[in-house]
């Protein structure tokens, strides 16, 4: 798991809660399942089972692997829309090539991110490229889908390309933890993703027993998400590991610890944290549609059959 990484944390601008920073407790541990999406690519489904009112404004997250492709086995997606959302798509090993019928588009690779905000919608496709599919190899990845707010769910489509090299840095208080922020503020510090609906996304690691207490803005909900090893969250210790989503409580800091042994397939606690503010408006969702209601639905499935949501470009037909 390359993704952004440095030789010396304590070289970094560091992050620490306040002293008196009421802590957020560990309300719910669950266990993504996994499934198939796309050309049939592995996934877990990150949120399943947590309601909705503890996600808002976050939709869905995938994690994407983390799988070990033989020769001709990398699978992608095919063309398909969105409507009323934003994706974003974070690329730890591997590479993921994108097109969009709105002209975004590239490719995406270790601790690269694409945020496409498909407003008023889109067609995209999302493939491994022909030497990935040849030689095969290592992949791993998430996609998160973030609500978009009734006001903007019809602006228009945009797309940010966001390299490794413009990732935020920043380290943990005693230099024990690596944070790579994305997007959002935390302690003063911004990520580079610009965002329509308030949120924070970081991807953390976290030395071998070593505590992350961070700041956290008393508004935003909070999750948390194993990528790799084991560890715990909250004052009360409540345990987590690979594959596991935490949602904490209200507060303003956020504490993560690593254990003190790790896999062997990771040193270290690989987590993503994730926070908003809710929207707190009704949702609906049909597939790749997120709209209001369920009209607002129905126009969009016939908006997308009326060929209203973009064409294909010729050169991909």
């Amino acid at each position: 798991m390359p993704a952004v990484t440095v030789e010396n944390p304590l070289s970094l601008p560091r992050v620490s809660a306040p002293a008196d920073a009421a802590p957020r407790r560990a309300l719910q541990v669950t266990t993504a399942p996994s499934g198939y999406e796309g050309e049939g690519f592995p996934v877990r489904r990150a949120f399943a089972g947590i309601d909705y009112k503890n996600l808002d404004p976050f939709i869905m997250m995938d994690q994407m692997g983390e799988v070990e492709y033989a020769p001709g086995e990398p699978k992608g997606t095919p063309w398909h829309p969105h409507r009323g959302f934003e994706t974003v798509t974070y690329i730890m090993d591997g590479t993921f090539i994108h097109q969009d019928s709105n002209g975004g588009g590239g490719t995406i690779t270790n601790g690269d991110t694409q945020w496409m905000t498909a407003g008023a919608g889109l067609l995209h496709i999302e493939t491994p490229p022909e030497s990935l599919v040849i030689s095969g190899g290592l992949f791993h990845g998430l996609q998160l889908w973030v609500n978009l707010p009734r006001k903007d769910k019809m602006i228009p489509p945009k797309y940010q390309d966001i390299g490794s090299a413009n990732i935020k840095l920043l380290a943990s208080g005693d230099g024990g933890s690596l944070l790579r922020l994305i997007a959002g503020d935390i302690a003063g510090h911004v990520g580079p993703g610009a965002t329509h609906t308030p949120i924070t996304m970081i991807h953390a690691s976290i030395n071998p027993g070593a505590e992350l207490t961070l700041p956290w803005r008393a508004d935003f909900n909070a999750i948390a998400y194993g990528l790799a090893g084991r560890g715990t969250a909250g004052p009360e210790a409540r345990p987590f590991r690979m594959g596991q989503s935490v949602v904490f409580g209200r507060g303003d800091s956020l504490t993560l610890r690593a254990d003190e042994t790790q896999e062997s397939r990771s040193p270290n606690f690989e987590v993503v944290l994730l926070g908003g503010l809710p929207i707190r408006e009704p949702m609906m969702q049909y597939g790749p549609f997120v709209m209001n209601t369920r009209d607002e639905l129905t126009q969009a499935f016939d908006d997308f059959q009326a060929g209203r949501l973009g064409t294909i470009p010729a050169d991909r037909g």
